[in-house]
């Protein structure tokens, strides 16, 4: 049973496309377990439009998300193409303020993961323990919790915090990412989601941290900052995008209706 108008052929080549790797990306965080029933959101800007992004339709399930279900809404979330769901607000204030006040930055995705909640509760954050805590550490800011995000005066304060990064930890909330591309937005997010899991599983199992020396620390964090970048070797979600909708086009391809 169809959930939405077929809109392939009535949008833009730039639109659909952008509607189309926006469900990509629902369905991979569905499949990848980080999902929150209803909750949570991923965002990406039209092409070509200062102010209208996709959001997804709030009652549907992110496996069942499809380019066409995606809803338009203008910078205040205001529905701007038919649909019969509505639209959460507490979700489209968070990704309103980097939209707004950052155009470069074309997708925005937030997530409650236990993994994630996990790491955002704790007062030190994202411990540099690991390899893998490193690389997100070196575009990683933090935002204090201030109630559900209904108020649009937050926005500031959100983009203050997540400054020149392009992964925000919300205290006692959850994940925000944030990229130039849709695939750069989610990679990032797998990668921030990777280092929360191996801190958590180290801290559950008692063992003595063998920590790394600062000066690797700063070393390391300076490789990768180089490493990630349109300069460097693995400009963050540029060779694993395309490899992650292979995978899911092996097994779903339901997302490009």
């Amino acid at each position: 049973m169809s959930i939405a108008e077929d809109l392939s052929g009535q949008v833009s080549e730039t639109e659909w496309q952008a509607r189309t790797d926006l469900a990509a990306a629902y369905r991979l965080v569905d499949m990848f377990g980080w999902s929150d029933l209803l909750g949570t959101h991923l965002s990406a800007r039209v092409p070509g439009e200062a102010d209208q992004f996709l959001i997804n339709p709030y009652g549907l399930l992110f496996e069942e998300i499809t380019a066409s279900s995606l809803i338009k809404v203008d910078e205040e979330g205001r529905v701007l193409s038919p649909t019969p769901y509505d639209v959460n607000p507490a979700g489209f204030v968070i990704h309103s303020a980097v939209h707004m006040a950052m155009p470069e930055l074309t997708c925005v995705m937030h997530t409650h993961t236990s993994a994630g909640v996990g790491v955002a509760t704790q007062k030190q954050g994202l411990l540099p323990l690991t390899q893998h805590a490193l690389t997100v550490i070196s575009s990683t800011g933090y935002h204090d919790y201030e109630g559900i995000a209904t108020d649009p005066g937050e926005r500031e304060r959100l983009v203050r915090d997540l400054g020149d990064n392009r992964v925000l930890i919300l205290r006692n909330h959850g994940l925000l990412t944030a990229g130039r591309t849709v695939g750069e937005a989610f990679v990032w997010l797998y990668r921030a989601e990777r280092a929360c899991r191996m801190q958590l599983a180290f801290q559950q199992s008692g063992a003595q941290a063998m920590e790394i020396p600062q000066e690797v620390q700063r070393t390391t964090i300076e490789r990768n900052r180089l490493a990630n970048s349109a300069k460097g070797h693995r400009p963050i979600g540029v060779k694993e995008w395309p490899a992650l909708l292979r995978k899911l086009d092996r097994v779903d391809q339901g997302y490009r209706r």
